[in-house]
């Protein structure tokens, strides 16, 4: 007797490592037996190689992980806005050259500038496509992608009208499991505990001010601090420079592995943050008091809307990017302290619709798959 073929899906996009893992901890959890691949980036940086949170973190839960040259319309202009324009033709045929050796029944993407070649490839190919929206507007590769889409699942409802109206549906935005198992703290720790973090590419412009007012930070916290691959090397020397006393109270790693975040999110008591929309999701879920940088220049103004959602729920206070300096974080850390068990318990009256946003999407590809 023939073996029977194993339903193939492909997960595909530019930054959202963290959702697509909780889409796979609930694929798995279902028993599915589902092969899945995942397209990605070649690298997390342009014009330097720095591997993918996808490429270190796929292969260990049994994903298949494959890569291609994703170029992308840059918003500033800088010497790499040109090579990664001509990145996209050869992403579009290394996508379609993959989806025709994989043949997947479905993709999902969850958007992203690697995700698009990828997205057109599966529409010219009748594969069926799936595509979810993070953030709290609309990222230019789901904008683009939604005409090639079947079902378009919304993290926020707010988004929703910048796609068609027939094709979406709320989910949520998925979480990790044991992000969605972290329970709010009933006190600050002595001393507090602060987890620092731009993403898993780092953020330098935190960076820079968490620099000027270390010795301060580690006079009366507990500091951990996720610095991004570029300038991990910096922050090491740094420590290393430190009296014991302020070092011992210092952890610094390049990227913490996403399968481990929970255990930092438990320890800490604030978080010092951009505001991805991964990175807020986390900080509702957890309950985390935070203090959020949003980045100036993105499309739509997407992060500074992110970060207003959180603010609007009590768990957050923003300084913009302007504004922002040493200085400032020190004065809005003293604030979040002070209102620290209000904005707890702010947010924990909230029905948070991302704890079970992973099994709406999964369920959404069960229904296309027929």
């Amino acid at each position: 007797m023939e073996k029977e073929q194993k339903t193939r899906i492909v997960l595909t996009g530019g930054h959202a490592a963290t959702t697509a893992i909780a889409v796979v901890e609930e694929i798995i959890r279902r028993g599915k037996g589902w092969d899945i691949y995942w397209i990605g980036a070649d690298s997390s940086v342009e014009g330097k190689y720095v591997p993918t949170l996808e490429s270190e973190v796929f292969p260990k839960l049994g994903v298949t992980h494959r890569s291609i040259k994703a170029g992308k319309l840059q918003v500033r202009f800088t010497f790499w806005t040109v090579p990664s324009l001509l990145k996209i033709p050869i992403g579009f045929f290394q996508a379609l050259r993959l989806l025709n050796k994989i043949k997947p029944e479905i993709i999902l993407s969850f958007g992203g500038y690697a995700a698009f070649p990828v997205v057109l490839s599966g529409f010219l190919l009748g594969i069926p496509v799936i595509i979810h929206e993070q953030t709290i507007v609309a990222g230019r590769a789901n904008r683009a992608s939604s005409f090639f889409a079947k079902k378009i699942a919304l993290a926020r409802g707010q988004s929703q009208k910048f796609f068609p109206k027939e094709k979406c549906v709320i989910t949520g935005n998925p979480v990790l499991t044991q992000i969605a198992q972290v329970l709010p703290k009933n006190e600050k720790g002595t001393p507090t505990t602060i987890f620092i973090t731009g993403g898993s590419r780092g953020s330098r412009t935190i960076n820079n001010a968490v620099e000027s007012v270390l010795r301060k930070l580690l006079l009366s916290n507990y500091l951990i601090h996720q610095t991004g691959q570029l300038d991990y090397a910096k922050f090491l020397k740094i420590k290393a420079a430190l009296p014991k006393t302020l070092s011992a109270n210092y952890e610094v790693y390049p990227r913490i592995d996403p399968m481990q975040i929970d255990n930092v999110y438990r320890q800490a008591d604030m978080v010092i943050a951009r505001a991805g929309a991964n990175t807020v999701c986390e900080i509702i879920a957890t309950a985390r008091p935070s203090i959020l940088i949003p980045i100036s220049w993105t499309y739509l103004n997407e992060q500074n809307k992110n970060a207003k959602y959180a603010r609007d729920l009590g768990i957050a206070t923003i300084i913009d990017e302007k504004d922002f300096s040493g200085e400032t974080l020190l004065a809005s850390l003293e604030k979040v302290s002070r209102n620290w068990n209000k904005m707890v318990s702010s947010i924990e009256k909230i029905d948070n619709p991302d704890i079970s946003a992973s099994q709406k999407l999964v369920h959404i590809l069960e229904e296309t798959l027929g």
